[in-house]
């Protein structure tokens, strides 16, 4: 068989796995499904942030995210039914945030309309001595194209992934995926996820599309004769459900769920949080996040190819914005990474093909497990500026298509962790400048 019809049937065969994908990515929802009904109430629905007490007041210290009682619990609850009453409001849930030292209280009317405007009702709760603060309940959604072509993992070319495997797959990492349902008994995953919780309370735990991608993406299982191998194969996930599958958007989430499942990764020592999702700013996200910082956590995000800024929480100090490799003009300060075209698991033990930022951030939490992997002790700050310092002009790569300027250039990002050359060593001179790998 010449060439030419080689590159026929190969374009024939990926018509059809792409066509395949688009029939499969994204569950349909019912009518009647319950974010349907969510959505509809969380115009009429504020939080509520009730302070907790110094951590040295509490016996309960090691909370893990629980509703642990720690003494003055039902005090707060009962301070929260009192301002809900005198603020036309009633309480219908409420999650500890010790992370921040938060108890937050979801309100909504008592009565349509008693409760007035949001605005003003907000104002009102601000000035209230017994509220740290209060804000309406935002809306994200996760950063999906959509668009599957050719069935090639990037990754395995442009990042040489299995050069970088010999120095490093991410072992002893834990990686929180704060995302939709994770399908944890795919076969690319099986074992790869330390732990699951759901936070979306009115939709029933689910597998779904958009987090069992992400999840094969930054940690799908190597050399299992099935499938793709994630970047960081032997990291360890913690599945965390803060969003749920709609017809529209892949994922849609708010607030209180994720604000849950980001407290609840750093109750649980995650080095890494990927948040393949966008939306408006956040008052709490934005102090979990900074939480999350000043604990050492690594922070992902996908860059909102329709915001200026890449969105929120991409836009946000500290964390790793992430754009997709073909993306024409890419926020100022992210970075590129593979986001076309990209083969996955998808629940039911199936793969397809994806695009999106979404799917980028992926990449780069998978790579943030192979540098933490052999340097345990670094810093957020440090590893984004190693992963940007490896972002360069391949001149032989732009002619071909291939990558953009500002991709990541992972070799080089894993080369400064591991201290010595991992993909094209043209001589020794190329690793006298690498710093010395931390003790491990």
């Amino acid at each position: 068989m010449n060439q030419r019809h080689t590159g026929i049937f190969a374009r024939l065969f990926a018509l059809c796995a792409a066509l395949c994908a688009l029939a499969c990515v994204v569950p349909r929802a019912s009518a009647d499904a319950p974010d349907a009904r969510q959505a509809a109430q969380s115009g009429h629905q504020v939080l509520v942030m009730l302070r907790m007490p110094s951590p040295h007041f509490r016996p309960d210290g090691a909370y893990g995210g629980g509703y642990t009682d720690d003494g003055t619990r039902a005090a707060r609850r009962r301070v929260a039914r009192e301002l809900a009453a005198a603020h036309g409001l009633r309480v219908v849930d409420d999650w500890p945030m010790p992370a921040i030292g938060i108890d937050c209280f979801v309100m909504e009317e008592a009565q349509a309309g008693r409760a007035g405007p949001v605005d003003r009702l907000l104002d009102a709760l601000a000035h209230d001595p017994r509220v740290e603060w209060a804000q309406a309940i935002q809306e994200y959604r996760g950063l999906d194209a959509g668009d599957p072509l050719l069935p090639v993992q990037p990754a395995a070319r442009a990042w040489q992934l299995t050069s970088l495997h010999r120095a490093s797959t991410g072992r002893g990492v834990t990686v929180a995926v704060v995302d939709s349902g994770i399908d944890e008994k795919h076969p690319d995953l099986a074992g790869q996820v330390k732990l699951r919780r759901n936070f979306v309370d009115t939709y029933p735990d689910a597998a779904e599309a958009h987090g069992t991608a992400v999840a094969g993406i930054i940690a799908a299982r190597e050399g299992n004769g099935l499938g793709i191998a994630g970047i960081a194969p032997d990291a360890r996930l913690l599945a965390l459900r803060a969003c749920w599958e709609t017809e529209g958007p892949p994922a849609r989430c708010n607030s209180f769920t994720l604000g849950k499942a980001i407290n609840f990764a750093l109750m649980s020592d995650a080095r890494v949080i990927n948040m393949s999702l966008g939306g408006p700013r956040d008052r709490l996200l934005q102090a979990l996040l900074d939480a999350a910082l000043a604990r050492g956590v690594t922070l992902v995000g996908a860059a909102d190819p329709n915001q200026p800024d890449g969105g929120f929480p991409a836009s946000h100090p500290g964390v790793i914005a992430v754009a997709s490799d073909t993306q024409q003009a890419p926020p100022p300060g992210s970075l590129r990474a593979p986001g076309t075209d990209v083969p996955t698991s998808l629940p039911g033990a199936r793969w397809g093909m994806v695009s999106g930022s979404s799917y980028a951030a992926a990449h780069v939490a998978g790579l943030a497990a192979l540098m933490l992997e052999l340097r345990p002790d670094t810093p957020p700050a440090r590893l984004k500026a190693d992963l940007a310092g490896g972002a360069r002009i391949l001149p032989a790569a732009l002619a071909s298509g291939a990558r953009q300027a500002g991709s990541i250039d992972a070799c080089a990002a894993v080369a400064r962790a591991a201290g010595t050359c991992l993909c094209l060593c043209p001589s020794t001179a190329t690793t006298a400048s690498l710093p010395a790998p931390h003790p491990r």
